[in-house]
């Protein structure tokens, strides 16, 4: 079973169908304002990954309504929403995705009550925003977690990660998730390296 690829921080729909072509196992939406990302209220092409929404402490209501509208298949917490908030989206039947920022002070406490109540943990690098950051976090880091359950690794994954990535021989490890490294510009990602990188990682 290979590593599954996430595509993330899309808004432009050919840009959309251009990335879907390539056959990747997700497609990420921002729901996040403030992210240079941010989806806004454009509609959603139909596509065959499946589509993932990524929110910031958004309100349940307001969540599982944009879930809804946008007919997602996966939702994303990249803010500090609970392990019962998890438990409400998957009685839903929606795959949880729980993310967690990677800094020097991290451990597995931050995880644990998160076991079992999530089909993918994210881990990304820690910084002042939300994702994106374009920046890698302390791989060695994974060696305490990964053993917590399956997980997606991102920050700052770039084309020239390729080798490392499919050397990684860390449990747990499900696939990458990855955005600003293969981006021609904010939200527009460049066909021709996401082209050459999921080719590399399947083969």
């Amino acid at each position: 079973m290979g590593l599954k690829i996430k595509i993330c921080g899309m808004r432009e729909e050919e840009n959309i169908l251009q990335t879907d072509a390539l056959k990747p196992d997700y497609l990420g939406f921002i729901f996040y304002p403030p992210s240079p990302r941010y989806i806004g209220s454009v509609s959603l092409p139909d596509v065959n990954a499946k589509k993932a929404g990524v929110f910031v402490n958004e309100p349940l209501h307001s969540l599982l309504q944009k879930a809804a509208v946008y007919n997602l298949d996966v939702i994303q917490l990249h803010g500090e929403e609970s392990p019962e908030t998890c438990k409400v989206l998957r009685e839903f039947n929606y795959e949880v995705w729980k993310v967690f920022k990677i800094g020097e002070d991290t451990n597995s406490d931050m995880v644990k009550p998160f076991e079992g109540l999530c089909e993918y943990f994210l881990y990304d690098t820690k910084t002042n925003g939300h994702g994106g950051s374009g920046k890698k976090f302390d791989w060695t880091k994974l060696n305490e977690l990964s053993s917590l359950g399956p997980f997606l690794l991102s920050g700052g994954i770039g084309p020239e990660d390729v080798e490392r990535i499919k050397n990684l021989n860390i449990e747990n490890l499900a696939g990458v998730d990855v955005n600003s490294r293969f981006e021609a510009s904010a939200a527009v990602k460049d066909i021709a390296m996401l082209s050459d990188f999921i080719n590399a990682i399947r083969n």
